[in-house]
């Protein structure tokens, strides 16, 4: 299968100079402006008023693009949110990871500003470190529940012992169903196709000498049922990135074609090599043609990427510490299908 490697179109938005962490300053207008760092960015969400959010994980904060290019605190003390995604009504859902200020949870901010708590445990244990989600047509939740690091704390093992890194659900009624266990190594980004029949999983283990170097740097798709389970046999292998860095955050196109962001420039020795595999965006058939194009970014840490703008063709992605914009040809899915929400 032939690919297109392109590089034109990028453009960096946000860019500072390493400084003190969390350097801010109040605006005029009662706002928080950013002087300093942003120490590591991940979980673009998109809004139609044109206002991009992303996720300060270390500096614990969410943060606010706005349309014309400033920068607000939106959330402190945020629980270390990782992962971010508008629902279908306009609210902001979260997933609160673990570590310093974590609160390991999968949140929603309402429209007037309240934070209400959908999942927070399974079955009496807390989840490892909510990492990132995604949403179906009827409003269900997809989370995926990772733990990078220490694993000292961890709640959720099977009777045998093995602690389940998994992805679960959460239905209209709160329910929480846990979908996958271990037919991923450590599940992170997620999309679900538009008809609602498949859903895709960046299953990605970049772990050093502390828990034993290598693991799946893959990308899955699994059979979705109506109900919302997953159908675990029906596992297919899209792409594998080797010994390279694996797939972080998802997004799908109106294609249904897959945009994972993955890859290394340099290699994150003896966890991740940097061989063929640059960071970038990896845009991946759905249906097993393999690699269709990427676009090359020239940050290494590349961690997320959500579809934005009116026509929704333009491509935000986090790495490292910046936000950055790429313009594609193909639109990315509609995710606002009863128009404009307001306050935002």
């Amino acid at each position: 299968m032939k690919r297109r490697i392109c590089t034109t179109g990028l453009t960096l938005i946000l860019l500072f100079p390493v400084a003190a962490l969390g350097a801010e300053k109040e605006a005029d207008d009662g706002g928080l402006k950013i002087e300093g760092i942003v120490a590591f960015t991940e979980g673009p969400a998109w809004h139609p008023t044109g206002n991009v959010y992303f996720t300060d994980i270390v500096n614990n904060r969410i943060m606010r693009r706005d349309a014309n290019g400033e920068l607000h605190a939106y959330r402190v003390d945020s629980g270390r949110a990782n992962g971010l995604l508008f629902d279908l009504h306009g609210r902001l859902l979260a997933c609160e990871g673990g570590g310093p200020g974590g609160n390991r949870r999968v949140t929603r901010t309402e429209l007037n500003g309240t934070v209400t708590v959908l999942a927070d445990n399974f079955d009496g244990k807390r989840f490892n470190s909510p990492n990132d989600l995604a949403i179906d047509s009827r409003g269900r939740i997809y989370f995926s529940d990772p733990r990078y690091g220490s694993r000292s704390d961890l709640e959720q093992f099977d009777k045998q012992g093995r602690a389940i890194e998994g992805v679960y659900r959460i239905d209209a009624d709160g329910a929480i169903t846990r979908v996958i266990a271990h037919e991923v190594d450590r599940p992170n980004g997620l999309c679900v196709s538009a008809d609602d029949k498949h859903l895709f999983v960046a299953d990605n283990v970049n772990d050093g000498p502390e828990n034993g170097v290598g693991g799946a740097r893959k990308l899955w798709r699994f059979d979705l049922q109506p109900d919302g389970s997953v159908d675990a046999k029906s596992r297919a292998l899209l792409f594998d990135w080797g010994t390279d860095r694996g797939p972080d955050g998802l997004a799908i196109d109106a294609q249904g074609r897959i945009y994972a962001a993955a890859g290394f420039n340099f290699p994150n020795l003896p966890a991740e090599t940097a061989g063929r595999h640059k960071a970038g965006i990896y845009v991946i058939s759905p249906t097993g043609e393999g690699l269709l194009k990427f676009y090359s970014v020239p940050e290494d840490m590349i961690t997320n990427c959500t579809f934005g703008d009116d026509d929704l063709k333009t491509l935000y992605v986090t790495a490292g510490h910046k936000l950055w914009s790429i313009r594609v040809d193909v639109p990315g899915r509609p995710a606002w299908p009863t128009g404009k929400s307001k306050g935002r």
